[in-house]
């Protein structure tokens, strides 16, 4: 059995943003060598995401706007979280978007459905932040 870890590293230029890590998990398993396991990838901050879906813009622009809608940025005096920070909806978005993805690894490769891809979600960025990538299999 083997095991290897990665991390990857963010700092992005809008408080928002979706980023396809898609091909450095891709790398990560052509690295660790491992042909037939596990992939497990996961934000290593509160207000960050990793989630599964298609890279299609309109997609994106989709989930902000609905995102905003369930947890607007502003007023910031609307949470109870907010003093010393400002990002109680980077949190709040955080939690709908979840935290982490797993996804077989199959003759060394992703074991996706069609259109499937791997996104980093940031909700509070403009500050550096981690994504683990844990491999573990033969």
């Amino acid at each position: 059995m083997k095991s290897y870890r990665q991390e990857l590293h963010f700092c992005t230029d809008k408080r928002r943003d979706f980023v396809n890590i898609t091909p450095q998990v891709k790398d990560a398993i052509v690295i660790s060598g491992v042909k037939e396991g596990v992939c497990l990838v996961n934000a290593m901050h509160i207000t960050a995401s990793v989630f599964i879906n298609d890279d299609e813009r309109g997609l994106h622009s989709d989930f902000e706007q609905w995102l905003e809608k369930l947890a607007p940025e502003k007023p910031h005096n609307q949470y109870r979280h907010n003093g010393y920070e400002d990002n109680a909806d980077a949190h709040l978005k955080r939690q709908i978007m979840g935290r982490e993805v797993v996804v077989a690894i199959t003759n060394g490769k992703l074991d996706f459905g069609p259109w499937e891809q791997i996104f980093y979600g940031e909700f509070d960025g403009k500050r550096d932040k981690r994504v683990l990538v844990k491999i573990i299999g033969e």
